[in-house]
């Protein structure tokens, strides 16, 4: 049975977000739909999977909504267990950046779109611009784009404070680039709002760019936010994510045994192989010392 993934956002106002989030549910439900949709009053964010003929019911259904009707939804191939179940939640906002309306608000003000043919022309003829990653720090390591700038977040919310590491190219052509468009949508009319002047975002993000030019110009694999954790579209490339723990070439993702800490960090099979893997010596030993002491407490 083939399967497919949708991923798919709008910013648009949405004066009933509790309406929209509960038609979706219900239609996912009856559907056998699993994902996470976000619903809020400045708009939508999904991804969702099911099989082929389900998911192209759910398109033609969202698509008929006229708040929706232009947007592009993003298809890869499933394998029915992506996620684990079906979450449908309403938020503040569709990217949890906790900026304000008046420094960011994709719906009235955002920067122009970069086609993936366009960036690949910038390469192509070796364009003065800066490619900023505006995803967090631990997707960045399994795969970007060459030249391109981590901004070293650990989360959306962290964008103001990030914003200083590139304050200097304020007059340079600025590239924001994401997954698949959403955190840059707002992330891009945030620099606007700090006086960069010329700022664009990758249209459809990522996805769009590694769907049309397999292997050319992003380097390692792309992260996501699903029982997947990595994908690539093929064409020639090489692993550029390191084991933390060893060095050796991996885009193997694990969450440090240390539940305090919880790193999400790349571990190669051999280091991992361990029943907890741990990101570094310190988180190992505060168990380890946890352990014995409630071995004594027991006896």
């Amino acid at each position: 049975m083939a399967y497919r993934v949708l991923l798919f956002y709008k910013y648009v106002t949405m004066n009933n977000p509790e309406k929209i989030a509960g038609d979706i549910r219900v239609l996912c439900q009856k559907s056998s739909l699993k994902g996470r949709v976000i619903v809020a009053k400045e708009g939508i964010n999904g991804t969702l999977e099911g099989t082929s003929e389900n998911t192209e019911a759910f398109i033609k259904w969202f698509l008929s909504d006229s708040r929706f009707s232009d947007v592009k939804i993003k298809q890869s191939n499933g394998d029915g267990n992506t996620f684990p179940k079906l979450s449908v939640k309403v938020r503040k906002e569709i990217v949890g950046t906790q900026i304000p309306l008046e420094e960011a608000d994709a719906r009235v003000k955002t920067s122009p779109r970069l086609k993936p043919e366009e960036l690949r022309s910038w390469y192509e003829m070796n364009k003065d611009f800066v490619l900023v990653d505006m995803r967090n720090d631990y997707e960045y390591i399994s795969g970007h784009f060459r030249g391109s700038i981590d901004m070293g977040m650990k989360a959306s919310r962290d964008l103001p404070k990030a914003t200083e590491k590139i304050e200097s190219l304020k007059e340079k052509t600025i590239l924001t680039v994401c997954t698949g468009g959403v955190r840059c949508e707002k992330m891009s009319a945030y620099l606007l709002s700090k006086g960069f002047k010329d700022v664009y975002q990758l249209d459809g993000g990522i996805h769009s760019y590694m769907e049309k030019y397999p292997g050319k110009d992003f380097l390692g694999a792309l992260y996501t936010f699903d029982q997947r954790i990595v994908m690539n579209f093929g064409g020639k490339r090489e692993i550029i994510g390191q084991c933390q723990l060893c060095k050796e070439k991996t885009e193997n993702y694990v969450n440090c045994g240390n539940d305090f800490c919880h790193l999400h960090f790349l571990a190669c099979a051999n280091c991992a192989k361990e029943e907890k893997v741990f990101c570094s010596n310190s988180c190992r030993e505060t168990i380890e010392k946890e352990t014995r002491n409630l071995s004594l407490v027991s006896n």
